[in-house]
Parts: C-alpha cells; structure tokens; sequence
C-alpha cells in the first residue's frame, strides 16, 4: 500500500488527509500545533461541511516526533505556509522513499524550492482552490465539499510528471483533478488569483464578497491582478486555464484577472469565508502576502519594472503585521490611493 503523509494538517491538510484516511489508504499526519495534535488523538478529526459533518480516526504526529518515525513514505502532501516551504522539506527529506515525492499543495510559486531539496525528479507542484478554516483543534470547517474542490498537479520533468499523475489519483479522493503540463504557469494563475483577492481583502477586515462591494475597490483588486498577468507574460509563463475554466476564458489576458476573480466568487467562495491571510491575522500569525503580492513586487524589480498596486497592498500589509495598522474598511483610503495603469 502506498504510505502518505500529510505534513501540515490544518484546514486544508487536514480535510484532505481525513479524505485519504477515508479511502482507506495508509496516512499519517504531521502538524506543529501540539493542541490540534492532542485532540486529533483524542476525538479524531471532524470536517464539517455544507452538506455533511464527517469524524475520522487519524494517525497525527507533532513536528518534534518526525525524528522518531521510521516509516519512509511514499507520496509527501505538504501544505505548510508558503514562507515554511524550505524547512518542513528538509525536515521530511529522510522519510521520503527512494522514489518517493513531495507534493506541495499550497499558495505561491514553492515548487523550485521543494525541488532544490529534493531533487527535481521528486517534486511535483499542485494548484489548490479549497475554501475552509480551523480555529478550533480537530475542528475543521470546509466550505467546499469534495464536489467543489479543484486541484491541478504536474512536474518539472519526465519523472516527476509520471509522480504527478500518481498524486492526482490520490487527490481525486478529495476533489477534481487536473495533471498540468506546464505546472509553473498553472500556479502562476493562481498567484494571479491570490493577487486579487487575498490580502486586498484582508486588509479591510472584509471577505471577498464584502470588499468587492466598496466602490473602486474591486477595481484595485482587478488591477492587482493583471499587474500578476504582466508579470508573467513577461517571465514566459503561458497563461493556462485553471479552476475548470477554458483556454476561450484567458483569451485576452486583461480579462484574466476579473474572470478569476468572478469564479472565485461565485463558485469556490462563500459569502462569510474569510480568506487565508486574514485568518492568520485573526490568530495572530504573519500572513503570505510577501509569497503573493510581494512576489510580483520582487519579479517586477528584477525585470526593471514595478507593479504599483501590489506595491500598496504589501505596504499596507506589513504596516497591519508590524502593529502600526488595523485590518478595518477604513483602509480602503490607503487601498485606493494606489497607482493604476
């Protein structure tokens, strides 16, 4: 049987692994934080969906048990923060299998990092579009059921393409997916997602739904998000329908960033999720707006440009992480005054 591990089990991990585990396939858990870890132990954990509530026994192990384990396994789900990409690879490196992978699920363009620790034949990169939360430890709210969730993986090589397709047979436990040909340019779509609506909405305290609804707003969301278009273009990634959309939606790649914006919205969102970066603001963590927005800031810099939109979005997000600021609507004052075109 082919041994899983779920490194990062928070929302998201965690829903999966719980999807895995209840395909009957052999997974063990990883998490850093010792309470969710106890009561997993304890009650297991509970994914409560629109339509379904589900409690599953789970095997979880905290961070500081991984030097204890000798399971070498086979397929690696990673889906820590973007900024913790690094570490959690080389902590996991002696457990993966001689031809094992590691799969990072996650936000931001991670997938050079994972390969450059673990070799690129054994990295695969994945595109996620799954709304949930977690506040409570083995609690977990998803907001999108199996039939709403949306995944795309692939490789960087002939190697890692064939792992590739292995992990979307496994992810299709926990939603639809797709195996990208060109993985780095399917994730860059996603950045470009992430641009528009992550931190830009954050900022005001607000969900997508409700920042969009302030005049000139959604503009600015837009505009992050072709500025991630550009950006791109002009680094020569090719611009791949994700999210189930048609090459006929990216025909013209100024729309891109609203169109992404709107399905967004209406098919993977509701109206009350909050989105990642202000859940971690919410539980006093740092966000990943230097992996998203900051990201096109650093591209741009280093192409002998600027993206000005994202320029204030970072500004206006380290100012709320250094304390200086509060996510509130009022922000919108700063949000607006941003540069566009």
């Amino acid at each position: 049987m082919t041994r899983i591990a779920v490194l990062g089990t928070g929302a998201n991990g965690g829903s999966i692994g719980a999807d895995l585990t209840r395909a009957g396939l052999d997974v063990t858990f990883i998490e850093q934080w010792p309470e969710h870890v106890a009561a997993m132990r304890e009650h297991g954990l509970r994914v409560e969906m629109p339509d379904a509530s589900e409690e599953t026994p789970v095997r979880a192990h905290h961070l500081c048990e991984v030097a204890t384990l000798r399971t070498r396994f086979d397929v690696v789900f990673l889906l820590v923060k973007a900024y913790d990409t690094r570490w959690a690879c080389e902590l996991i490196k002696p457990l993966v299998a001689g031809d094992g992978v590691v799969v990072g699920v996650q936000n931001g363009m991670t997938l050079e990092t994972i390969a450059d620790v673990v070799g690129a034949d054994r990295a695969v990169g994945a595109v996620i579009e799954v709304a949930s939360n977690m506040f409570t430890p083995g609690v977990i709210h998803r907001d999108t059921p199996r039939s709403q969730s949306w995944f795309a993986v692939g490789g960087l090589t002939p190697d890692s393409q064939a792992r590739a397709t292995q992990a979307a047979a496994l992810l299709r436990n926990s939603g639809t997916v797709e195996v990208s040909d060109d993985i780095l340019s399917s994730k860059w779509m996603k950045l470009v997602a992430n641009c528009t609506e992550l931190v830009t909405s954050a900022v005001l305290n607000l969900t997508v739904h409700e920042a969009a609804a302030i005049p000139g707003v959604r503009e600015i969301m837009v505009e992050a998000g072709n500025e991630a278009v550009r950006t791109g273009i002009s680094l020569g990634h090719t611009m791949r329908p994700v999210l189930g959309l048609t090459a006929a939606d990216f025909a013209d790649p100024e729309k891109i960033a609203a169109t992404l914006l709107d399905t967004v919205h209406d098919k993977f969102v509701t109206p009350g999720q909050q989105t990642t970066v202000l859940q971690d603001w919410i539980k006093g963590r740092r966000s990943e707006v230097h992996q998203i927005n900051g990201h096109i800031v650093a591209q741009q810099a280093r192409l002998g440009g600027r993206a000005p939109v994202n320029e204030r979005v970072v500004e206006i997000a380290a100012r709320i992480e250094e304390g200086e600021l509060e996510p509130e609507p009022a922000v919108a004052d700063l949000l607006l005054s941003a540069t566009v075109g």
